[in-house]
């Protein structure tokens, strides 16, 4: 395993992060052990959940895996803050979001959870413009000067965003974000426009999700409409109906297959590598929902791509472009804000 550095913080990781979004849901609770298990053993040192993933289950689940294989202190543990844990209390707005109440309740529940006394990045999970980022800042800045949070960083943040919370940082001495988990793939390669040189400008670890655009890159789903089971196939994807739907994203499928197969590799083999190989990436997340899908997401570390795989992959889908949206988010800004 080739370790790399986590932006400017000075610890390594993995050059994969185990997603564990699928765990205490689709996949069940043993099976998820296993998949930790298994992970952990060959080296991914890069575990990245959500309170929000599961209703909490995720966590759960997780925190359970690394007591019982006692792994807890060799791993580099992410969790994030923002989502809505109380969907079904309509008496409180003050749910979710990124204000101090927020982040201050949901990492006490989080450590409960994922049952550790700290978590090695935390982080907010989508941007909040009505929310002031000095606030945001310095409730996660308490959280570091208590021992309970080590790291801080954003997901899905647009550049001006990523770059507006250094300034406040640095305006106000509180610690800075040090990792930004945007969406990256190659159905959606917009981040290439402004986020990736701000995170290289600025040192931070990117650590993209939905690599595979959701499982689309797997290559398993078809354009006649008869969809393998899973959540295409009953619509739970929440971009089923546009990946489904755009027959130029088929066209990308089926000419990176035709490279896969060429250099002897599966299509989502390609895709990982291909991400996990781009300028200023440090570690794309893998969120296998079995073990076999685990063992094909590792065998993209031994794949490596020359200059003419990546020109040839650059013509099938151009640096900046966008086939279907991934990167999406609250980038706007807010009348209130100050």
């Amino acid at each position: 395993m080739q370790y790399r550095l986590l932006g400017r913080t000075g610890i390594h990781v993995s050059p994969l992060t185990l997603g564990c979004m699928m765990f205490g849901g689709r996949t069940s609770v043993e099976d998820s052990y296993a998949i930790i298990d298994r992970a952990i053993g060959v080296g991914v040192n890069l575990l990245d959940t959500a309170n929000v993933y599961n209703d909490g289950r995720s966590e759960e689940i997780v925190g359970d895996a690394l007591r019982r294989n006692g792994h807890r202190h060799h791993i580099v543990l992410a969790t994030k803050v923002h989502g809505n844990m109380h969907k079904g209390d309509g008496l409180d707005p003050n749910r979710a979001g990124n204000s101090r109440r927020q982040i201050i309740e949901q990492c006490e529940a989080s450590l409960r959870r994922l049952k550790t006394d700290w978590i090695d990045l935390y982080q907010i999970h989508r941007p909040q413009p009505e929310c002031p980022i000095d606030e945001t800042l310095r409730a996660l800045d308490d959280l570091v000067r208590s021992g309970k949070v080590r790291y801080i960083g954003s997901s899905t943040f647009a550049a001006w965003q990523v770059v507006e919370s250094l300034w406040v940082a640095k305006e106000y001495g509180l610690n800075r974000f040090v990792t930004e988990q945007p969406p990256y793939n190659l159905l959606d390669r917009r981040i290439e426009r402004e986020l990736i040189p701000a995170c290289r400008s600025y040192g931070f670890g990117v650590l993209p999700w939905s690599p595979l655009a959701g499982g689309f890159l797997a290559g398993k789903y078809q354009r006649d409409g008869k969809q393998p089971e899973g959540r295409f196939a009953d619509g739970t994807h929440m971009r089923a109906p546009a990946l489904l739907g755009s027959q130029r994203a088929f066209d990308v499928v089926e000419a990176l297959r035709k490279l896969a197969t060429e250099r002897g590799f599966t299509i989502s083999q390609l895709a990982l590598a291909w991400t996990a190989q781009q300028p200023g990436i440090t570690s794309p997340i893998i969120g296998p929902r079995t073990l076999e899908q685990l063992e094909d997401n590792l065998g993209s570390l031994e794949l490596k791509l020359g200059p003419e795989d990546l020109a040839r992959i650059d013509a099938i889908s151009p640096p900046g472009d966008v086939v279907v949206p991934f990167y999406q988010a609250s980038f706007g800004p807010h009348e209130l804000r100050w």
